[in-house]
């Protein structure tokens, strides 16, 4: 069965994303996209982390990842990243308003999922064969599938930045046991992997 792994970058006081997330800001305003220069600033420093997020065979995002429209799909809105989404794999999309697949250039399907976590966790399965299954996010998805106990690992990239508000991980989220794997510094970025322990 596929490992089910999460990588969340994330402020030094719990946040994932910033408050107020919109089309404009889809990190949240303040300094969400700081959270990310490491993987856009110092790709090579951080190169055995960021293959381990695209190795992924299927991913599994809330809707709020996907992008900012809420009730009713707005059917010209294709994601975030273009034409051609990173992830070059099946994306099962978290929502309570059915849509058909999305296909992209490079691989990448977006599926939509109304059946809840366990549903879009089980179609991902299916699509990623013997490879890793990623929960991407958001911060909710992110604790839900944590408060189910269905992450076998949760890889931190902690960035030294303070929000102050925002999305928060852990929160709801109680009674989780973690276990640290590794941990590695590096320049605009400390990465800890914890294994949760059921």
């Amino acid at each position: 069965m596929s490992k089910v792994v999460c990588d969340v970058s994330v402020s030094v006081d719990g946040y994932v994303a910033g408050p107020n997330q919109s089309r404009e800001n889809p990190l949240g305003e303040g300094a969400g996209e700081d959270l990310h220069a490491w993987m856009f600033q110092t790709p090579d420093e951080n190169r055995a982390e960021v293959d381990a997020i695209t190795s992924a065979g299927a991913y599994v995002m809330g809707r709020n990842m996907f992008g900012p429209v809420r009730g009713a799909w707005d059917e010209d809105w294709r994601g975030w990243w273009g034409e051609e989404p990173p992830y070059h794999a099946p994306v099962f999309v978290l929502t309570h308003h059915p849509r058909d697949p999305v296909e992209m250039r490079g691989g990448t399907t977006f599926n939509f999922v109304t059946e809840g976590i366990g549903a879009a966790l089980d179609r991902a399965r299916a699509a990623a064969g013997d490879r890793p299954v990623a929960v991407c996010g958001g911060a909710a998805t992110i604790n839900q599938y944590l408060a189910a106990g269905l992450l076998d690992e949760l890889r931190l990239h902690i960035a030294p930045v303070v929000l102050g508000a925002g999305e928060r991980l852990f929160a709801g989220v109680s009674g989780v046991d973690l276990e640290q794997v590794s941990g590695r510094s590096a320049s605009l970025v400390t990465h800890i992997t914890y294994r949760p322990r059921r």
